[in-house]
């Protein structure tokens, strides 16, 4: 999947100009990529589109137009652009009450090395993408890329095309936090997209 590319991004007033229809574009796509996993994770497979917007909207929000501020969030963000043969997402700990999510946090402490996804049997182990890793507790937001490789990327392509149903699941296996959810046909949709751009 190609990355955003400088050319792309458009100014503070011109992205004015498109930005609802954009977003409510990626939104509807969003949804078809975002999972809840359980009442505390939530799952987003990123694309070019997710991430296009991302860094529009944080140029927007922190008034960002110089050049080298847009050249650092370009950069930043691009790095959740999947690449060839690879699944690229965000994982959210999405807990509202203060207490109870800083307490899970601290009991998931090394939770971004148990996220897996299993493809036709075979388990592709999460690569985490997170700049720091906190010693003692785990954090919110989890960026993750998933290595399909060639092989399995064709044969998940190819299967789903017979049936999405029953091909992928989402794993967890963390001693604190066990879960498996199969991908629905939506998500799998579209990240067959992503394997075949």
């Amino acid at each position: 999947m190609r990355r955003v590319e400088r050319s792309e991004l458009l100014g503070l007033a011109d992205y004015e100009t498109i930005r609802d229809r954009f977003r409510s574009r990626v939104i509807a796509e969003k949804r078809e990529r975002r999972i809840v996993l359980s009442d505390e994770l939530t799952i987003l497979f990123e694309s070019h589109d997710t991430v296009l917007l991302q860094i529009q909207e944080m140029l927007r929000t922190e008034r960002i137009s110089g050049e080298s501020g847009v050249l650092h969030e370009l950069e930043t963000y691009n790095d959740l652009v999947p690449g060839e043969n690879e699944l690229s997402a965000t994982i959210f700990v999405e807990i509202a009450e203060n207490d109870v999510r800083d307490r899970r946090l601290i009991e998931l402490a090394g939770l971004e090395a148990c996220f897996s996804i299993d493809v036709l049997g075979t388990t592709v182990r999460a690569q985490n993408e997170t700049r720091s890793v906190l010693p003692d507790r785990t954090t919110a937001v989890h960026y993750v890329k998933f290595p399909v490789g060639a092989d399995l990327a064709a044969r998940f392509v190819a299967r789903a095309k017979e049936s999405a149903s029953d091909i992928a699941a989402f794993v967890v296996d963390h001693p604190k936090l066990v879960l498996r959810t199969a991908l629905p046909a939506s998500a799998v949709a579209a990240l067959v997209r992503d394997l075949t751009e």
